[in-house]
């Protein structure tokens, strides 16, 4: 999204997983193989998109999702099956933030909120955890009786974000297998894995993993910009420094979501401005459903989910 220098040697490498004023292009496999995807990423240790839709088989993408045309919303009849399930939730308000953990069921409701009819008294699934958050659950007599005059637009959004596919019922575990490049390309165990659901615009601030990542779009699209290590480092640093804080780039917590952090992290990382001192260190990718993305250990990365409607990741972190 940035980026008035492309690298010319290899501009016809470009592709619509990348930005037109890509930056430096992140290498599009020729396949999917284990052999390609150890020499020409892991082994390489550079990002790298595997072939366009290789994930799109995933059962999750069929299941979870249902495919308007004009706004991709969750399957609810089909999630709901799950409702009881205990799931990590971040819940934003301006530039309120929490974390909670709730059932499944209270995501959905709270998606299905957040798409439907708004007025200013406060609703059960947000004020207990953002003060003033403004919603109700749409109704038919509720969309009658309000008139255009009263409704507001909705101040929370929540984000069922990082929740470990461990955690999840074997039914939903099903749904997002193992990749075999996960299990071939290293040592052949997991690290961990998460489910990332929420409306769009999401953000994951800038941050970097312990392990090797491979991280695959279910629905929706994302923009992810990546870092190499030195570079994240000093752009993490120089936030540190302007904001006045010392921080730990290991332990990161609810800092990264909102107030200074926030807003100093994601104009380092996502102002496309020519004084970015970093603009030209910056490699982007832009994922749709099926899409997959490798993020080598230690490469900082920030990802945005775009566009409209619903927005599904799972990644997966291996040795």
């Amino acid at each position: 999204m940035l980026a008035r220098r492309t690298l010319r040697s290899r501009v016809a490498k470009c592709s619509t997983y990348i930005s037109t004023r890509c930056l430096s292009s992140i290498t599009i496999l020729p396949d999917a193989s284990v052999q390609t995807f150890r020499e020409q990423a892991f082994a390489a240790d550079v990002p790298a998109l595997l072939p366009r839709k290789s994930f799109e088989d995933l059962p999750a993408v069929q299941k979870w999702f249902l495919k308007d045309p004009i706004r991709i919303a969750l399957n609810r009849s089909y999630l709901s099956r799950y409702g009881s399930a205990i799931v990590p939730i971040e819940i934003s308000n301006n530039e309120q933030f929490s974390r909670t953990e709730q059932s499944l069921s209270f995501f959905l409701e709270c998606v299905n909120a957040s798409s439907s009819t708004f007025d200013t008294r406060p609703n059960r699934y947000f004020s207990a955890y953002v003060p003033n958050a403004r919603a109700i659950k749409r109704t038919k007599r509720c969309n009658d009786f309000f008139s255009a005059s009263t409704l507001t637009a909705p101040t929370a959004r929540t984000y069922l974000a990082q929740a470990a596919i461990a955690d999840l019922p074997q039914g939903l575990r099903d749904d997002v297998p193992i990749p075999k490049l996960v299990l071939a390309a290293g040592k052949g165990d997991i690290y961990d894995s998460s489910i990332w659901l929420g409306e769009a615009p999401t953000y994951t601030p800038l941050h970097r993993d312990p392990n090797p990542n491979l991280f695959v779009q279910l629905a929706g699209t994302k923009v992810v910009r990546l870092f190499r290590p030195n570079i994240g480092r000093s752009i993490f640093a120089k936030v540190q420094e302007k904001i006045g804080a010392s921080a730990s780039a290991t332990m990161r917590g609810e800092e990264m979501m909102r107030g200074a952090e926030k807003k100093a992290l994601e104009e380092e990382v996502w102002n496309d401005n020519e004084a970015n001192e970093f603009r030209t260190a910056i490699w982007e990718a832009e994922l749709s459903a099926g899409d997959g993305l490798f993020i080598p250990k230690g490469w900082w990365h920030s990802v945005k989910g775009v566009g409209a409607g619903m927005t599904g990741s799972v990644n997966w972190w291996f040795r």
